[in-house]
Formats: C-alpha cells, sequence, structure tokens
C-alpha cells in the first residue's frame, strides 16, 4: 500500500508539493528515478526493471503522475497489463488536465484496480478505478483535488479506513510545509520516514512499512513545482533509494 501526500496552494511560488513512499516487495528490482525511456526523452522517473514501467515520474512540462495500487491488488496478475505503464501515458502530455482526460479513455478491464495521481502547478487529479472484474466502478473515473493538504493511499481520497490516512493526515496538516528555495524538507522528510503504527493497522500503518515477510517501503520521493511564471526556479525531486530514516534523500538530476 504506497502513500501519496499532495499539497496544493495556487498562487505561491510553490503550487505543488508531492511527497511519496513506495511500498512493494523488496526483491522487485527497480532503479532510481532518471530517463530510462528513449522513446519519452522529456520524463524523468523511476523504473520497474520487471514489467519496465514507473510508479512515480516527472516530465519536462512540470506534470507529475503516479499510481497506486488500490487493497487487495498488490502486485501483477496473469491476463493484466502493468499498471506502470499508466503514468508514462500520462506523462506524454503537457498538462495535467489533458493527461488526466487521455487516463479515462484507458479499457480499465485490461488492468488491476489502481489509483492515480496527475498534477502541475495549476491542476490536480486523482483517478480510481476498480480494473478488471475488481469491484464495483467499471470505468476509470476522474476527480479533482482539493485546495490544500490530501493524503491517498489503498482506499479513495483522505480515506480514513485507511489508518495510515487517519494517523497522518492530521500530522501532515500540523507540520512545517517544504520549503524547495532554501531545501528546507525536514518536517516532511521525518513524518516519510516514521514507524509510528497503532494496534488496529499494525506495521503497514505506519508510514515507512516494515514487515517480516520482504513487504514494506522501498523508496521515498519528494517532488516541488514552481509555478509558470517563476522563471528562476525549475522542479525539485529528492529521492531516497532505501526507506526513509536509513537512506538519505539525494537530489534527482533532471
Amino acid at each position: 500500500m504506497c502513500t501519496v501526500v499532495i499539497l496544493r496552494r495556487p498562487g505561491h511560488d510553490w503550487p505543488l508539493i508531492v511527497a511519496a513512499n513506495r511500498d512493494e516487495m523488496a526483491g522487485r528490482p527497480s532503479a532510481a528515478p532518471a530517463r530510462h525511456w528513449p522513446d519519452r526523452p522529456e520524463v524523468v522517473g523511476g523504473l520497474d526493471r520487471l514489467a519496465g514501467g514507473t510508479w512515480f515520474g516527472l516530465n519536462d512540462y512540470g506534470v507529475v503522475a503516479g499510481v497506486l495500487n488500490r487493497s487487495d491488488s498488490l502486485g501483477p496478475k496473469f491476463g493484466y497489463r502493468s499498471r506502470g505503464e499508466l503514468p508514462l501515458e500520462a506523462l506524454d502530455h503537457a498538462e495535467a488536465s489533458v493527461a488526466a482526460e487521455a487516463l479515462s479513455a484507458i479499457e480499465s478491464a485490461s488492468y488491476r484496480s489502481f489509483n492515480a495521481v496527475i498534477a502541475d502547478g495549476r491542476d490536480a487529479y486523482w483517478l480510481r478505478s476498480a480494473g478488471g472484474r475488481e469491484g464495483r466502478w467499471a470505468a476509470v473515473e476522474v476527480m479533482e483535488l482539493p485546495v490544500g493538504l490530501s493524503m491517498i493511499t489503498a482506499y479513495d481520497l483522505n480515506d480514513e479506513r485507511s489508518r495510515r490516512t487517519h494517523l497522518y493526515l492530521p500530522r501532515f496538516s500540523d507540520a512545517q510545509p517544504p520549503e524547495p528555495t532554501s531545501g528546507d524538507w525536514r518536517a516532511w522528510q521525518a513524518l516519510l520516514a516514521s514507524r509510528l503504527h497503532d494496534a488496529d493497522a499494525g506495521p503497514e500503518g505506519a508510514m515507512t512499512v516494515v514487515t517480516d515477510g520482504g513487504f514494506g517501503t522501498v523508496s521515498s520521493s519528494l517532488i516541488a513545482v514552481p509555478r509558470a511564471t517563476l522563471e528562476s526556479e525549475a522542479p525539485r525531486w529528492l529521492f531516497a533509494d532505501g526507506r526513509p530514516g536509513e537512506v538519505p534523500y539525494e537530489q534527482v538530476i533532471m
């Protein structure tokens, strides 16, 4: 169950801040964000070496796109396409609104269930799909992300059925937002590294997940997108290639 935290601040110099922890089986091979796809030279993203797609990416136009499994749909399944294709398809577009519209038209039955986030400095959306015969939504739904702070896990937006959302959405709301210009990301980095959980959720309710079965948090990202007219700044991406708190965040070369 991955986690994405989104802060939208229209009119701010940094109108979009995104944090994401990737939870996956430790043995699934991957590579840190880079320009891995020769046919998509404008895209920077983490590479899933098993299926060739990505869980999170950013393009040169300032569009951010990521995909998360919905509940009870971890991993690949015979007969379904990889959900890692979806952020790459979104990042073929120069505007989040156009990218969200394009993904709304996919054949949802070809994929297992997913949530997705597509955003830029002006617009932001979350997408929900039950996938092929796995739930009650037949088509991909596109919904605008509200201004302010939001969190998505394997459930719906800000859905407190997720104990992680229940525990951590208030903590992110109370924390000092990142300051990309000065490079101060400390408050959010500390939250992304937190292993605090309650008895109901167990370790998988923490932000950084550690279990005995090989499943857990394998990487973490912090992304900031400046407003389009702020010519002195470019998007920032800090990436921890391992459990946050154990592995330092490093600047992704854009």
